[in-house]
């Protein structure tokens, strides 16, 4: 009998954008501009930081593995109840959780082909039957998934937004949706683009909901620029989030995780900072791309994905902007082999990128 199930050594290793450091030593360039992971340009919520800097002096202490301060805040802020509430280590983390705690099994999965690699990961290391439903013109084919939903499915993913393509369900496209789902299924919102979408009219808020087999995901990684300190949250009914805590990692999000959400939930001026830079940088990348007749997807998020002609010319750029200092996110490991997907910058970052791109063009 193998040690390691099939369905685990069939897995692909995750494969996350390049990191600074490695352009540096393979290209061997002084500058380095990062577009490739959906980061915050403006770099970590201030008050974030200092909240983490004090709470170093505390960090030979265990955190608190209720995470009460923090669910307080968010449940008063969301106006919902503390046993709505659960934490994690980004949405990712909650997910385990929700895979660990909730599926049987001859349960079964629905979810998109080609969105978020993370969940993908975790739902083909479950070892459960997934159905992987075509996309259709680059967003959720909500009418398709639900046609595959039968007696047996226990979980439905959504990212809205999606990642990579930055497209979203709109609410009565989720409202359709959701007549046709039995209530044994639980429908996991990744909402993780929230802050920058949420000012779209049509945009399902699932706050809005608050159905009893709806989980509500959202992060810091992203408006609050958290990415790195691994903080995540998710909202759901009381017995959701009751058997989620019993089943967390004990002592997860960390101590220093926890002090930065508390505090950067205060920080409404750097949201308002971020959500501003993201909005010109999604004009202007939008305005300039089109010049350049370079096809793009519209987006909602923090980033635009590009479409290229073959894979080929994908990989041309991508290696051409490498090149020049410059790292953009090939999709080829998402199933988008011909698309490029690009996080807005600081406004010289993105000046850069499109100059430098005309040049390679």
């Amino acid at each position: 009998m193998p040690l390691v199930p099939s369905y685990i050594r069939n897995l692909a290793n995750y494969k996350p954008g390049k990191p600074i450091e490695e352009v540096v030593r393979e290209y061997g360039v002084e500058r380095v501009i990062k577009l490739a992971s959906n980061e915050n340009s403006l770099g970590p919520s201030p008050k974030a930081v200092a909240a983490i800097e004090q709470a170093l002096q505390s960090s030979h202490r265990y955190p608190d593995a209720f995470g009460f301060e923090l669910r307080t805040k968010l449940a008063e802020r969301f106006n919902v109840k503390l046993d709505n509430v659960v934490l994690g280590a980004g949405s990712e983390g909650i997910m385990s959780t929700i895979m660990r705690t909730f599926l049987l099994s001859d349960d079964e999965l629905v979810s998109a082909a080609n969105s978020f690699i993370g969940f993908r990961v975790l739902a083909n290391a479950s070892g459960r039957k997934v159905h992987w439903v075509p996309m259709k013109n680059y967003r959720y084919d909500l009418d398709a998934m639900a046609n595959v939903i039968n007696d047996y499915t226990k979980i439905i993913y959504i990212a809205n937004p999606d990642n990579p393509m930055g497209t979203y369900a709109t609410r009565n496209e989720f409202d359709d949706f959701y007549t046709q789902v039995p209530e044994r299924a639980l429908i996991i919102l990744d909402e993780a683009y929230y802050e920058f979408s949420k000012e779209n009219n049509d945009f399902p808020d699932s706050m809005s909901y608050r159905y009893d087999n709806v989980i509500t995901l959202r992060t810091f990684s992203k408006a609050y620029g958290l990415a790195g300190t691994r903080i995540g949250y998710g909202f759901a009914h009381r017995e959701l989030i009751g058997n989620l805590m019993k089943v967390k990692v004990p002592f997860e999000p960390s101590l220093l995780a926890q002090a930065a959400g508390l505090a950067a939930l205060d920080d409404k001026e750097f949201l308002m900072q971020t959500l501003d830079l993201n909005k010109k940088g999604i004009g202007y990348l939008s305005d300039e791309l089109r010049k350049l007749n370079v096809e793009t997807v519209p987006s909602v998020t923090n980033f635009i994905t590009t479409i290229w002609e073959s894979e080929e010319k994908a990989i041309f750029i991508s290696e051409a902007l490498l090149k020049n200092g410059i790292i953009v996110r090939p999709l080829g490991s998402f199933g988008w082999p011909n698309c490029l997907r690009v996080s807005t910058g600081l406004e010289s970052e993105n000046e850069a990128f499109i100059d430098t791109l005309k040049t390679i063009i």
